[in-house]
């Protein structure tokens, strides 16, 4: 097989027309010759740090979309399956992934669960991380959320991380806003990377003091516009990922979105696809070419080095997507879950008190930390409850892995006039959460997933409409588009409860994840991120 148009020859910053030779899925020539074909052949994408869950996509179904845009490599953390399942999860997602030719390489979770002021359906401890490293289908230690843990020396995060040094595997980093003496411990440890900084600042310091930093455009998590301005002068030391996806995102573009992004700025290109093919390829050690003789045949014909619309995509030397079609097959699974919660009564989400202040979650659109508000209560019948005219409304969260009183807290800027929305992808335990303008909508939504074992919902007065999520009560077992789909309807009908947030779904998922700060609901209490302990919901 032989591919003609403009090469894109990344490490010596050049362009020239040729001719690359491919024989058994590897690059056996690269020939600088004339050719009237205009278009780029480049190596292929690699989003550097994702939940594959976070697409509500299995790993097969997921790469039908990636190698759409280009994407033919990913570092993938199968940190929420693994919460929901434990290591039975992480290998369902090596296994389903193996089954097409995309190159998933998946990480060992560091933090099953997150942490102990949550309820997960399982425990990866510092024994299991051995297993897991020993496997070489395992590339590296997934991200340390739990940066506390390292810098107060607890001792079984310390071992899992000595397994990955022994194992000679990278450590994943997840810090968001560590600076200073706590971040140099932190990378002193031997972690790697971060992919959560939020600000210029915070950025150039952990470069400084030598770690990669991940730019991260997610569907609720947006970081490009802080970040990219350090690329040009760390290009050989950043990356691109979108750590959580939904499906709808997905359809639409992946990591060529960031590199047309980068180039609008005015980054030079070959900085730009630096960070975007090479860097994951030599800093996690994976096995995918970069348009290199010898190299197996993993690259992509552009249409420019503008848009990176992709019109062709080759994985060791395959056609898996040309003329608008992914040729990635179906695979067949078994669908494996963990959901052993009953149905609620409405009384089970009273807030009995007559507190006149409350201690609330300010949500940020585009944002995972939260700021903590105080506000005046609504209290009806002694029941602290929604209050649609200052957009504070209640919130809880359901441990879905057995019969327990739900937690119940307060957030703001959810803008829902009507209704309810819930959600059994709740970072990082996944247990259901749910926001809403009464307590008979909460319990409704709350219901709804029950009854389907997991998925995503909306309640009106009039309406339902739930997507299912039979895989662990976080993934599909359909396409990315009728998933994609269905996603999009209810994102839409979510918008027509009165959500003003762009991704209220990806948003709420988030709405329990204690790792970041400022105030996150668990189904144990409200948690103060910060000091990394309970608090209350009264605050007068």
């Amino acid at each position: 097989m032989k591919l003609k148009g403009n090469i894109v020859d990344i490490a010596n910053s050049r362009i020239f027309k040729g001719e690359v030779t491919i024989v058994n899925g590897k690059i056996s020539s690269i020939e600088e010759k004339d050719c009237d074909e205009n278009h780029f052949i480049l190596p292929g994408f690699v989003d550097a740090h994702i939940h594959i869950e976070s697409s509500m996509l299995v790993p097969s179904e997921f790469a039908k979309i990636a190698v759409k845009h280009g994407t033919v490599s990913t570092v993938s953390d199968p940190h929420e399956i693994a919460n929901v399942l434990g290591v039975a999860g992480v290998e369902f997602m090596i296994n389903n992934g193996k089954q097409t030719p995309f190159k998933f390489n998946f990480g060992a979770p560091s933090c099953v669960p997150a942490t102990s002021f949550e309820s997960a359906g399982a425990v990866i401890d510092s024994d299991a991380i051995k297993t897991l490293m020993e496997n070489p289908d395992i590339k590296y230690l997934a991200e340390m959320m739990n940066y506390p843990g390292v810098i107060y020396d607890d001792a079984e995060v310390l071992k899992k991380i000595e397994w990955a040094k022994h194992y000679n595997k990278p450590i994943d980093g997840h810090a968001p806003g560590l600076r200073g003496d706590d971040l140099t411990k932190y990378i002193s440890a031997g972690i790697s990377t971060d992919h959560e900084c939020f600000t210029f600042e915070e950025g150039a310091e952990k470069l400084q003091k030598g770690m990669k930093v991940i730019i991260r455009e997610g569907s609720a998590a947006k970081n490009f516009e802080a970040l990219i301005g350090l690329l040009d002068e760390n290009y050989e030391n950043m990356m691109f990922c979108s750590d959580d996806k939904h499906p709808d995102d997905l359809l639409l573009g992946h990591i060529n979105q960031l590199c047309a992004r980068a180039v609008a700025k005015g980054i030079d290109v070959f900085k730009v696809l630096q960070s975007a093919c090479v860097n994951p390829v030599k800093h996690y050690n994976l096995d995918v070419g970069l348009l290199n003789v010898g190299d197996a045949a993993d690259c992509i014909v552009v249409e420019d080095l503008k848009d990176f619309k992709t019109l062709e995509t080759y994985i060791n030397g395959e056609l898996v997507f040309a003329n608008g079609v992914s040729h990635v097959k179906h695979v067949d699974f078994q669908n494996l879950n963990n959901f052993n919660t009953d149905k609620k009564d409405v009384s089970d989400f009273r807030f009995e008190s007559n507190a006149k202040k409350i201690r609330v979650i300010e949500c940020l659109d585009g944002e995972l930390v939260t700021n903590e508000i105080i506000v005046d209560s609504k209290i009806e019948n002694g029941n602290l409850v929604s209050n649609t005219k200052t957009d504070v409304l209640k919130m809880t969260v359901v441990n879905r892995y057995k019969n327990d009183k739900p937690a119940i807290a307060f957030i703001k800027n959810y803008g829902l006039k009507e209704g309810a929305i819930a959600s059994s992808v709740g970072h990082d335990s996944h247990n259901i959460i749910a926001i809403g303008v009464s307590d008979e909508a909460i319990c409704k939504a709350v219901n709804l997933l029950v009854e389907n074992e997991g998925g995503i919902c909306a309640v009106s007065d009039t309406e339902e409409k739930v997507v299912a999520l039979p895989v662990a009560g976080i993934m599909s077992d359909k396409s990315a588009d009728v998933i994609g789909k269905q996603y999009s309807e209810l994102d839409k009908m979510a918008k027509q409860l009165g959500s003003k947030l762009h991704a209220p779904y990806m948003s709420l998922s988030f709405m329990a994840l204690l790792v970041i700060p400022a105030l996150k609901l668990s189904d144990k209490g409200l948690f103060d991120g910060g000091k990394f302990e309970f608090t209350s919901v009264e605050a007068s």
